[in-house]
């Protein structure tokens, strides 16, 4: 069964997988870019054309989401998939079902620090990134996907849709939401309650190996995945199509503050269209 790894793009998604596939694909908990390639991404061009649908013709696509997953969906384990999609029903078909979905994690971020973490990766202006923000609802996967050729359109609604659909597996008992500002702050609480929740839907009594816990907390530390990336790269990261130079993925991390980056205006711009949402979740 699917366990979603679910958030609107540059909200702390990377992070979480790299804890989750350093502690279910190591031996020892020890991370390294590759074992983040144990979590996969979806939606996937690939997968359709294994299908023989014409990736071309975007209703055929939604039409077959479902039934893609069932191609690969282990029904007697968890399998983890990364997703910025936000779950829709598009002419009446939706994004998942609870035939194939256990539960999701679903990871949130401020708004106002997606905006400037977004703009440095698309190479943007943070005024541009914003208006995306609040009005975009799809996006070209190639922008995010692991494989560069990838063109495949992610429905991500924009970041208040995004947030408030996954909301639904929360009736379901099957939803967790993590802050990503709670997860910096508190990695070593907010991943034991992931590691709980997992645990949970799977309906067996929680176990941690605390050796490989340890280490999942060292190895996973921005810093040094920052550090890694300097010295061997990174496989999601992106080139400068203009200076040919590559743009970090792990920029700014916990230092992304916009209180220091955004202007007035800008910051007006989100906090009007997210306000609800926002203080929900108590940014407001």
């Amino acid at each position: 069964m699917i366990v979603w790894l679910a958030s609107y793009p540059k909200s702390g998604n990377t992070l979480i997988r790299s804890m989750l596939a350093a502690y279910f694909f190591s031996k020892d908990g020890i991370y390294n870019f590759d074992l983040i390639k144990n979590i996969k991404q979806f939606p996937k061009t690939s997968l359709f054309e294994k299908m023989a649908i014409n990736i071309r013709n975007e209703r055929e696509i939604v039409k077959n989401y479902i039934a893609a997953q069932e191609t690969f969906n282990k029904k007697n384990s968890i399998q983890f998939l990364k997703t910025h999609s936000y779950l829709f029903d598009i002419e009446g078909h939706r994004f998942t079902d609870l035939k194939n979905s256990l539960g999701v994690i679903y990871i949130v971020r401020d708004p106002r620090n997606v905006v400037t973490s977004w703009a440095n990766f698309a190479n943007i202006s943070i005024e541009k990134a914003a208006d995306k923000l609040i009005n975009t609802t799809r996006m070209g996967g190639n922008i995010y996907s692991l494989d560069k050729n990838d063109q495949i359109i992610v429905y991500t609604g924009n970041w208040s849709s995004h947030y408030r659909s996954w909301k639904s597996f929360k009736y379901q008992d099957r939803y967790l939401l993590i802050k990503y500002e709670d997860l910096i702050n508190n990695r070593d609480f907010i991943f034991k309650k992931i590691l709980k929740f997992l645990y949970k839907l799977k309906n067996t009594k929680f176990i941690i190996n605390q050796k490989k816990f340890k280490n999942v907390i060292e190895t996973t530390d921005f810093h040094k995945m920052k550090e890694i990336e300097e010295q061997k790269g990174f496989f999601e990261g992106k080139v400068n199509l203009q200076t040919g130079k590559k743009i970090p993925f792990f920029n700014l991390g916990p230092k992304n503050d916009w209180k220091k980056l955004l202007n007035i205006e800008t910051k007006k711009n989100i906090e009007e269209a997210f306000k609800k949402e926002m203080v929900e979740l108590g940014y407001l």
